[in-house]
């Protein structure tokens, strides 16, 4: 069965947010966004758009706003145990600590540790930037089709 217009919509919001009642929201699922999401993703067709959105990412692309979906959402239970820790952190890992949010590490004179943090606020907002540019709000959209039908309008008149 074919998929409506709003389900594709929905389809493609999620492969780009990967929050469902969002999608649903920004597809124009406006009533119990939260039901019609959970219906949606119930649905084989549905998850098989999505999975083939997901491919057509570019992996490059994917890695981009992965990152900045840790940076924006990620925990700092990780950066936290290394703050209290003993003065040398001798107990823990290292090397399995998350510490993918932390911009920069200092050891003052006076003791302790200072953690800096990379900006939550400008990964959500390089996230936003990212949705928009895939949502079809690309100004230089028409212009390539217009070239697109004229190549093929060139093509045609070569043919005949």
């Amino acid at each position: 069965m074919a998929l409506k217009d709003k389900e594709k919509l929905f389809c493609k919001y999620y492969s780009e947010l990967r929050n469902a009642r969002s999608a649903a929201a920004k597809a124009g699922y406006g009533i119990l966004t939260q039901r019609n999401a959970v219906k949606l993703m119930s649905r084989k067709e549905i998850q098989k758009e999505i999975e083939k959105l997901d491919r057509t990412k570019s992996v490059v692309e994917q890695e981009v706003i992965a990152g900045y979906r840790q940076l924006a959402f990620g925990s700092v239970a990780d950066a936290l145990k290394l703050v209290c820790s003993e003065s040398e952190p001798r107990g823990l890992d290292v090397e399995t600590l998350d510490l993918f949010n932390i911009s920069e590490i200092k050891r003052p004179k006076g003791g302790g540790i200072e953690i800096k943090f990379f900006d939550r606020l400008k990964a959500l907002e390089h996230l936003e930037a990212l949705s928009k540019s895939d949502s079809g709000d690309d100004s230089a959209l028409p212009f390539y089709k217009a070239l697109e039908k004229s190549a093929q309008a060139l093509k045609d008149d070569d043919n005949e």
